[in-house]
Formats: C-alpha cells, structure tokens, sequence
C-alpha cells in the first residue's frame, strides 16, 4: 500500500513528521537558549544511534502486522557479553563486535521460528524472549557492569564510527552518517527488493500472499532475523556511545524505537510503513526526551508526552483505515 507524495518527494506523513521535527526544534530553542547550543545537538544524536537501528530493524515485524519486544534488552544484553569476551576474556574487538551482532541474529531467528512457523503470538512470542535476553547478559557476565575499550585505546576505535573526538577536544557526531547510509539502503531493500515488497504483503494479506505462491514463512521469519540484527547492531552503537554497560539496562528502549516507527507512518496493524518515516519519528523521540528536561519538564512528562503522541499517531492510522 502506497501513501500520496507530497513535496520534495516524501510521502504525506513523512513530510508531516518533519514539520513536526522543525517546530519542536523552534519551540525548545525559543523556550531554553541552552537548547541552542552543540552539546545539546550531539546529546540528540548521541540518544538517537541505537534508538534508530533497533527502529530500523523493528519495521520489518511492524509491518507484517507483528512486533518484537525483544530488542531493548537484546541490546543491553548483546552489548554486556560481547564486552564481557574483550575485556574479561582477553578476546580481539572483532570477536566482541561480532558476537553482538551473532546472538542478535540468534536471537531473531528464534522469534521468527516462534511466530512464522509454530504459530505463536508476536506479542507473547517476543515478550518471552525479552525476559530471556534481560537475563542472558547478566547470567553470563556474573551480574557486573562491563566497560568496553575507551576512544583511545588500541581496541576501542569502533566508538569512532559513532562519536569522533577531535585533536582539539570537540566532539564530532559522524554516526549520522552511518545512520543516513543505512536508512538509504534499507529503504531501498523494502521498497524496491523481493524481501521488502513481500514483508508488505504478509501485513497486507498473508493468506493471498501465500496462495501467490510467495514462502511466507520464510520471509515472515525473515522479518524477525532483519530486527535482531539491528539490535546487535544497536547494541554496538549503546557500548560506544557510554562508557560502563550495566546488567538490567535496556528495558524501555523497544518502546522508543517502535514508538518512533508508529509516528513515522508505520501502520500498528501491519501492511504500510517506510523506513525514512521510521528515522523520522525517532528524532521526534528522542527530541522530546532530550528537549523536554530544558523546559523544565522532567523525564516522567517525557513518557506522558510520547504515550499521548503514539495515541495521536494511532488514530490517525485508523481514521486513514476507515477512509
């Protein structure tokens, strides 16, 4: 299903996304001078990495009409045993970097086999499996916090990828970069590869999918291998962008990325949906969790304020529907 374009080539919501991303931007900066400065902008971004992968990664179960909740504590826990084999084992970065990405992937195919294939609710399927990964970490690494390699030293320039610090001191947020790159690729693999236009249709109508011959449950687990995949990806960006990970982190965060998938546009009954959108309603998230503190509004008004924005979004969604 496609939206109407509007200007400059976005689609209607992503165009209104962005009008909103613009006036909240003005609204803080009028608000809190002290909003207006760098810092402030790097804070935004710094929140927006992994919020963005798991994101990225979550729309492919969105719009197969599922969910994955296993992906906040996925990546807390991802990112606790692979610094746990590079600091207390004695193993290279890569080995670590690997092993996040490795059990993510794991991990999403177990939610896949669960939901594709043995039929089992997306909801309780991944719910189970986000009890398991907020105790795989910890169990694993005996209940302690675990620092990665800092910037400097011989294992840690992967933090560089996310966060460069110059010789001068400043702080240079090149992961937006690799988040632009990633959301042009994998905007390009839903919306012009067989793996993207059948993920849309098993969310459209998966019984016509499957008597078009199409193998829906290949692709259907397929879905759920893309989303753990982001969040070991995910889990790379949280160990780079803090320096201590602690056991029981994470809970919360599929929340974030999943809110901001359902404000860029992506239908919570599956079958519409885009990956630009998805980016979108993340700034917006992690613009009012950066922002709202500089009004004077503290972190619990942060959650109000993204429950009555994720209500809002929703019946738009079914007003569309009903249209």
């Amino acid at each position: 299903m496609a939206n109407k374009k509007s200007f400059g080539g976005l689609k209607v919501r992503e165009a209104m996304v962005l009008g909103i991303i613009v006036a909240m931007i003005i609204l803080f900066s009028i608000l809190s001078p002290t909003f207006r400065t760098y810092p402030t902008l790097v804070s935004v971004l710094d929140n927006s990495y992994y919020i963005t992968l798991m994101a990225l990664g979550v729309t492919f179960p969105l719009i197969t009409g599922g969910v994955d909740l296993s992906i906040g504590t996925g990546l807390a826990s991802y990112a606790l045993i692979g610094g746990f084999l590079v600091v207390q084992k004695g193993m290279p970065i890569g080995v670590g970097l690997l092993a996040c990405i490795g059990i993510g992937v794991l991990i999403g195919l177990f939610n896949g086999v669960l939901i594709a294939i043995m039929d089992l609710p997306p909801f309780l399927a991944t719910l189970c499996t986000c009890m398991i990964t907020r105790g795989l970490g910890p169990a694993l690494c005996g209940g302690f916090g675990v620092s990665w390699p800092s910037a400097i030293s011989s294992q840690g320039a992967f933090r560089n990828v996310f966060k460069f610090i110059a010789p001068n001191g400043m702080v240079v947020p090149v992961g937006i970069i690799s988040m632009l790159v990633l959301v042009a690729v994998m905007s390009f693999v839903l919306d012009h590869t067989r793996v993207g236009r059948y993920t849309i249709a098993i969310g459209s109508n998966k019984e016509a999918t499957r008597l078009a011959g199409v193998n829906i449950k290949f692709y259907h687990v397929l879905a759920y291998v893309i989303s753990g995949f982001f969040a070991g990806l995910a889990g790379i960006a949280y160990a780079s962008t803090y320096a201590t990970i602690y056991p029981g982190s994470g809970a919360g965060f599929e929340l974030d990325a999943i809110g901001g998938a359902i404000v860029g546009g992506v239908s919570a009954s599956g079958g519409v949906g885009t990956i630009l959108g998805s980016f979108l309603g993340v700034i917006v998230i992690c613009l009012m969790k950066v922002g709202l503190p500089f009004i004077g509004l503290q972190a619990n008004w942060q959650q109000i304020f993204t429950g009555i924005v994720l209500i809002v979004a929703v019946l738009i969604d079914v007003v569309k529907k009903k249209k």
